[in-house]
């Protein structure tokens, strides 16, 4: 019952329940150098022209000192409870490891701040449903940084199946991430940081493959491996067999170990097939008589598009494109396909 409840609790969440603003004041909580995330969220939200970044927290004080000098003016904290109380913000963007998402997404809607969090939402579906519950009953706005579903790879898929419907209707999917080496350092090595393997880029595998396919799930099978990096925590293998309502099957499959890999996306469909080739994806359907095989060029890719639409929901109202409940639904699918490995059976999701 738990889950159904905390299913009403999403959709009252959902529901604006907040004013717009005429302009986003942004506070940046996590300034750290790992791919310069900071100043690529900054970049972008600066570029709606509706968003400000007014201040940056982090506890390096060197790396404040790269924020100061990246976006001149700036207020600059080492405390976030410092932050929250003094500096003038409406939206706090946390660029923080995985562990932290959660805590520190709840006491920022406690302070009454609008919360934009990287992926993945946090590393437990109890504390996906803890931040939901707090972003609701402090009325504000939860979002999750999945801005890859502007890549344009997965675009021109989301056209191909969902609105050209090429292939028909959809019954197996397989995607594939990985290859062959040892996990990277840090979070990409430790489970209580991380989450696990499923928890990197397993995140916008499961959050694409919810785009494609929204109904629902009645069952995930998981199959988790620990064979051979032992001085770190993080799974090698990890791999969810889910099933949905109608009978479709998706099979999401992320490796340290294979060294063979293969297309990120094959899809089998009633009336085809869709595979991913580098550059394009590569259809193959029957027209009339005749087995026929297309090239569809990939779409230019648009990572800002994710801020754009923040930016047009909390000033102009526009509906929030990702939403915090499909972002629960991907956290709930790894945190059960873990259940399920170690129970040996399929097992419930609990959004459903």
């Amino acid at each position: 019952m738990a889950g159904k409840k905390s299913v009403k609790a999403e959709k009252a969440a959902e529901a604006r329940a907040y004013p717009v603003l005429d302009h986003v004041k942004v506070g940046i909580i996590g300034y750290g150098g790992a791919f310069n995330m900071g100043l690529t969220h900054g970049r972008s939200m600066e570029k709606t022209g509706k968003m400000s970044i007014t201040a940056v927290c982090d506890l390096d004080e060197s790396r404040v000192a790269v924020a100061k000098n990246d976006f001149p003016g700036i207020e600059t904290y080492t405390d976030i409870k410092k932050m929250l109380k003094k500096a003038d913000i409406d939206l706090a963007v946390i660029i923080l490891p995985h562990n932290a998402h959660a805590p520190i997404a709840i006491e920022c809607a406690q302070a009454g701040k609008h919360v934009v969090v990287e992926k993945p939402m946090c590393i437990s579906d109890a504390e996906a449903q803890a931040m939901i519950a707090a972003a609701a009953e402090n009325k504000t706005m939860l979002s999750v940084f999945h801005n890859r579903r502007w890549d344009g790879d997965f675009v021109t898929l989301r056209e191909i199946i969902c609105e050209e419907k090429l292939i028909g209707d959809v019954f197996h999917v397989e995607m594939f991430g990985g290859g062959y080496g040892k996990p990277g350092t840090w979070w990409r090595s430790f489970k209580a940081i991380s989450g696990g393997h499923f928890f990197d880029w397993g995140a916008h595998y499961l959050d694409w493959l919810l785009q494609i396919l929204p109904q629902k799930i009645t069952g995930v099978t998981g199959f988790f491996h620990k064979l051979k990096w032992h001085d770190v925590t993080n799974e090698d293998d990890v791999e969810a067999a889910i099933r949905f309502e109608d009978g479709c099957v998706a099979h999401v499959h992320m490796s340290s170990l294979a060294m063979l890999g293969k297309e990120r996306w094959r899809l089998l469909g009633t009336e085809g097939s869709v595979v991913s080739a580098n550059d394009k994806f590569i259809v193959q359907k029957m027209v009339g008589e005749r087995r026929a095989t297309i090239e569809v060029p990939y779409k230019p890719s648009n990572w800002d598009g994710y801020y754009a639409n923040v930016a047009e929901h909390l000033t102009a109202g526009a509906d929030l494109i990702v939403k915090a409940s499909e972002a629960r639904r991907v956290i709930a699918i790894m945190d059960t396909a873990e259940k399920s490995s170690a129970s040996g059976k399929t097992e419930p999701l609990p959004t459903e």
